[in-house]
């Protein structure tokens, strides 16, 4: 008897097969193509760039009439003097691009000044981390190096000593933090020492007293002033010796961060340079350069 002949056919789970591995060979794979979209692959975005990719000429930032106010003493000396005075010794940098800096100093019989600005352009070199954010991480540690005192709000009052008010008058406030502005501390070392200790506990000290001054012109975190900034203050020396106090302002902008140092020494032992004036001309020096970023 002939034997029938047998069908060629490719069975349906051949067929499978064959799709399964097509697909396979035009998607990623382990040789590191692309993988699909559409299969739901991971993808890492590229941290977005610093603001700022140039720098300002810095000795030429400062403008002329704020010199003349932070350095007294070069309007002393002869006008061929002044004008190079006034022009700044530039920093040593070996990429104008990524820091510069620039000093002035000015002397006389009675006190000596000096001036600095540092301005460092941060760049990341991790794909994953933007520039402002390495930038970001440059200025905490520079804030934590000084040091400042922690922010403290007043204690809540005492309800045995709180007077009740009248049945007609308007009900109390809530309790207002110390300082006029946030990142104010209290407590200072020139402390309110010529309040009377007569003074009754109900008297009050008026705006702009010695207590609130005081406050004001602690080590502090400014606000607005670029994105974050702050202020130290620190005075050297001893009463027998010549003191010298610094203030330095500290601010972000961006992927750029901005030191200015500014110096006073007194020409005579037991003289304290007035840390209320050196901090004002120091701020608002970092006001003008701030303002300079954008324009």
């Amino acid at each position: 008897m002939q034997r029938k002949a047998r069908k060629a056919y490719v069975p349906g789970a051949a067929v499978l097969l064959v799709a399964l591995a097509a697909g396979c060979s035009s998607g990623g794979g382990t040789d590191g193509t692309a993988t699909d979209a559409k299969a739901g692959g991971p993808t890492v975005s590229a941290a977005a760039p610093g603001k700022y990719r140039t720098l300002r000429e810095p000795c030429g930032s400062v403008p002329r009439s704020t010199l003349k106010t932070l350095l007294p003493g070069i309007a002393t000396l002869p006008k061929d003097q002044q004008e190079k005075a006034y022009q700044g010794t530039p920093a040593v940098t070996y990429d104008t691009d990524r820091r510069v800096g620039c000093s002035w100093k000015s002397d006389s019989p009675d006190e000596s000044y000096q001036l600095s600005v540092d301005v460092e352009r941060v760049v990341s070199y991790d794909p994953t981390v933007s520039d402002a954010d390495q930038a970001q991480e440059i200025y905490a540690k520079k804030q934590d190096t000084a040091h400042l005192p922690s922010p403290s709000t007043s204690p809540a009052p005492d309800a045995s000593n709180t007077t009740t008010p009248p049945a007609s008058g308007a009900a109390g406030g809530s309790t207002a933090l110390t300082g006029a502005a946030p990142g104010a501390v209290s407590g200072s070392a020139s402390g309110s020492a010529s309040a009377s200790v007569t003074d009754s506990p109900s008297s009050s000290t008026p705006p702009g007293g010695p207590e609130e001054e005081s406050d004001d012109l602690e080590p502090r975190r400014l606000d607005g002033l670029g994105d974050v900034a702050f202020l130290n203050d620190v005075l050297g020396g001893s009463g027998s010796t010549v003191q010298s106090r610094k203030v330095s302002v500290v601010f972000r902008t961006s992927n750029v961060i901005v030191t200015i140092g500014y110096t006073e020494q007194p020409g005579r032992v037991g003289e304290v340079p007035d840390r209320k004036e050196l901090q004002e001309k120091a701020r608002g020096l970092a006001k003008t350069l701030a303002g300079q970023f954008n324009e």
